[in-house]
């Protein structure tokens, strides 16, 4: 069975690396955004996912907004060191209706690095392979259909059941409640991680392919 973290470990880690020269470079006067995007991808792949956790955890209501309060708090939780004014300045420039609210899905695709549309097509083709039911989700269910795990270590062992190991898949992507459930924008976050370490686009390209046999 394919794990993604195995298959990309090595440009992960290299862009882990790299962004943290560069936030180290940049300084403290930088851009806030570049700089959250540095820190986050400084925490490999799942840095942007922790970010959308983080801000998850404190919308209470479940509207996916923030307001300045909670939006400032999230920021220097994550590890942003920013003033009060620069953390004013970016809520709005966020808020774009002016509303006193940040939607975060809108504000984490900002943060993720951007994907050239050769990227987002494979990404596409991956998500769709693993989305039988093509509802936008991709859980344990679909991946019975799609992965065979019975040649798995742990599952030969008899450590883990077929279900587990196929969870244990899914949390890679998760950004939320770890619910077994896995978005095509938690998709997506993840692999455009990856994909800042990967400066050409015929290898990303192929390194997908490899991984989901598209």
């Amino acid at each position: 069975m394919f794990r993604p973290q195995s298959a990309t470990s090595r440009q992960e880690s290299e862009m882990a690396a790299r962004s943290l020269r560069e936030l180290q470079a940049i300084g403290s006067d930088a851009d806030p955004v570049q700089r959250l995007r540095l820190l986050c991808l400084s925490r490999g792949a799942h840095g942007i996912l922790g970010l959308g956790r983080l801000f998850r955890r404190m919308d209470e209501d479940g509207n996916k907004k923030l307001n300045l309060d909670e939006f400032v708090l999230g920021l220097r939780e994550m590890g942003l060191e920013i003033s009060d004014e620069e953390a004013k300045e970016m809520f709005e420039k966020f808020d774009t209706d002016g509303s006193g609210s940040v939607n975060m899905d809108e504000f984490l695709v900002h943060i993720r690095p951007n994907l050239s549309e050769s990227r987002k097509k494979v990404i596409d083709e991956a998500f769709q392979k693993m989305d039988k039911t093509g509802d936008g989700e991709i859980t344990v269910e679909d991946l019975k259909n799609v992965y065979n795990v019975k040649a798995h270590p742990r599952y030969i062992s008899g450590e883990d059941s077929e279900e587990a190991i196929l969870k244990r898949f899914l949390e890679n992507f998760e950004q939320g409640s770890k619910d077994g459930i896995v978005t095509k924008e938690e998709f997506l976050n993840y692999y455009s991680a990856i994909s800042a370490s990967i400066d050409n686009d015929c290898y990303f390209d192929l390194m997908m392919r490899q991984a989901y046999k598209l």
